[in-house]
């Protein structure tokens, strides 16, 4: 039988000078659960999100390959489209705020949305994302306030140029951009598309 848990630990950098390449398996480890895993480039379990309640929860725990929880996202009530929140750790409070997501529609007919993100919710120093869904709706692409990549999800495709199935993903995130950040936004990304 073949072994879910990594050999070695994974690093617990969260940033990186260098151009990481993450594979995401959106399914949970845990069976009747939903969630996903991130696998970085060695095959390690980084992140991983397993939400026991049922799919489209208004509250989601990104952990890390320990188990130790790095964002609470929490959907907020009486919002229309969608809001959601991440919080630092497991803490909700208005200290630990990490960033604030609101789902806006690009045109009623085409069905296509963006979310909008503001991270670091201090005026002195946050920054704006938004996340773009592209043709199906498992990929993404992540953009600064200044046109920018910083980050981009799509199917992932072998070697070999097999496309494989909806539910495996490859994230690139760009250098010097935290990756915990990238993945909660994927993640309440998949929460908006009935993913996790």
């Amino acid at each position: 039988m073949a072994k879910v848990h990594p050999h070695k630990l994974a690093s617990s950098a969260s940033t990186s000078s260098k151009q990481e390449v993450f594979t995401l398996w959106m399914k949970s480890l845990i069976l009747s659960s939903n969630g996903c895993v991130a696998f970085d480039s060695n095959g390690q379990i980084v992140y991983r999100v397993d939400n026991y309640d049922k799919k489209c929860s208004n509250k989601v725990y990104i952990m890390d390959f320990k188990g130790k929880v790095l964002f609470t996202i929490v959907k907020k009530k009486f919002s229309v489209l969608g809001m959601w929140e991440g919080y630092r750790a497991d803490i909700i409070s208005k200290k630990a705020t990490g960033f604030s997501a609101k789902r806006k529609l690009m045109g009623f007919l085409s069905g296509k949305s963006l979310l909008k993100v503001v991270v670091g919710l201090n005026k002195d120093q946050s920054c704006e994302y938004v996340v773009e869904n592209q043709m199906c709706k498992s990929s993404c692409k992540i953009i600064d306030n200044f046109g920018g990549l910083v980050a981009e999800v799509k199917r992932k495709i072998t070697t070999s140029g097999v496309v494989l199935d909806e539910d495996v993903l490859t994230m690139v995130v760009e250098p010097h951009i935290d990756h915990s950040l990238i993945m909660g936004l994927v993640v309440v990304f998949g929460l908006i598309n009935h993913k996790l």
